[in-house]
Formats: C-alpha cells, structure tokens, sequence
C-alpha cells in the first residue's frame, strides 16, 4: 500500500506522551503556535494519505501557518492530488519538489520529529527533538528545498486549450521524476534535439520557466492525473 504521511507509525508515536499513540502527536501539534512545516514523503504504489490530522485542521483555523513540501510525483496521483488541494484550501502553503529526502516536522522552530529506527512492520518509532542545532539542521534543510519547490495551488483549472499528445505525456512523466535530456531521448527513442524542442513547445504552452516546473503544471491541468487514472 501507498503511504504519504509524516513517515512515522501512528502505533509509535506515544514517545510523545499521551494516553494513546494518537494523542501523543496531536497534543504535540495542538501545542503550535506559530507555524508548522511539515515534509512529507511518498512511498508505494497505491495512494493513501494520512498526513493531514484534525489537529493540523484545527490550527489552520486558529492561524497557525502551514508549509508543507511533497515530491512532485504526489501531483500525479489523483487521490494524494485531491487530498493535498483540500489541505491547501484550507489555507496550508504546499510545494513541490523532485525529491524529499526525509520526512520531517517542526513545531514553532524549537521542536523537530523526526522517523528514529525502523520497526519490523516496516515502519519508524518517532523521534523528537528540541535540541537548537538538531530542529536548526532540520528547518535550514526545509528552507532550501522550499525555495526551489513548484506552488500546489488548490482549486488549480483541470484542462484547458488543447490537450497534450501521448509522446508529450510520455515526456512529461520523465520530467517530473526528473530525467535528463539525453536519457529521455533514450526512453523515448527519439533525438536529444527533438526532446529539447518537445520541451521547448511544452514550456511555452504551459507557461513555464524551467522543465521541473512544466511537469508541475502539466499535473496541475490534470494531464498526468488523467493518465493515471
């Protein structure tokens, strides 16, 4: 089964404190006063999410900002998709970016959870950490994949003008799981220089500055949804 979550076991997460293992993240994220940035990562090959608690909900509501990155491939996966627009209409920021390296969280720049060791079910016993330079590592890592990362933008329009064809949607996938050039020519069979063009034609019916970001939008208009579906 498909997880995109924290990376972190609900059955664990009592290191927290709590009556249940539940409880123990949601006093813990309740406690939020400020801002919570939150990584997510995608692993699987069927969607579920679980990331986005009532606690989370609850903060949105008091104010409480909400920045949270994603692998670009979430966009391309229609139930994580509409799961992550309902959670970014809620007022969350999400961002996309090729890769999480890890799943985190941060509460208010003073406390980081972090997945500890691997349990044999295959998930991880959760880790927090209040220690300045380890939540400092943490959120200084976030900032940086966050200033590259493509806006998810809830409520984004499905479709609009002409459609892609099949070998631009063959393309478009290689370009959000982040192939160069010459090995998407390869997968393709076809020429560097007619991807490059291919490329070219897509960033600029789609209004992109950089190929990452066409992949991003394209899964925005419901191109890569489509076919995942």
């Amino acid at each position: 089964m498909t997880t995109i979550h924290y990376g972190l076991s609900e059955r664990h997460l009592s290191l927290l404190g709590g009556r249940s293992p539940h409880e123990g993240i949601d006093v813990t994220i309740s406690a939020a006063t400020r801002e919570v940035l939150v990584a997510v990562v995608l692993t699987g090959t069927t969607a579920r999410l679980t990331a986005f608690r009532d606690a989370d909900r609850d903060n949105l509501r008091r104010g409480v900002r909400y920045r949270v990155l994603a692998p670009a491939r979430a966009r391309t996966i229609p139930d994580v998709a509409g799961q992550l627009d309902a959670f970014a209409r809620q007022g969350a920021e999400i961002r996309t970016v090729a890769a999480v390296p890890m799943a985190a969280l941060v509460v208010d720049g003073g406390l980081a959870l972090l997945p500890g060791e691997q349990r044999g079910d295959g998930y991880h016993e959760l880790t927090a950490f209040r220690l300045p330079g380890v939540v400092r590592s943490v959120a200084e890592l976030f900032e940086r994949l966050w200033r590259t990362g493509t806006p998810f933008t809830a409520g984004a329009p499905r479709s609009s003008g002409p459609g892609p064809t099949g070998r631009e949607l063959d393309l478009l996938e290689l370009l959000v799981n982040g192939h160069t050039d010459e090995s998407a020519a390869a997968r393709l069979g076809v020429s560097v220089r007619t991807v490059r063009r291919m490329v070219a034609e897509l960033m600029n019916r789609l209004g992109a500055r950089s190929r990452f970001q066409a992949g991003a939008k394209a899964a925005d208009r419901g191109w890569l949804l489509e076919r995942a579906g």
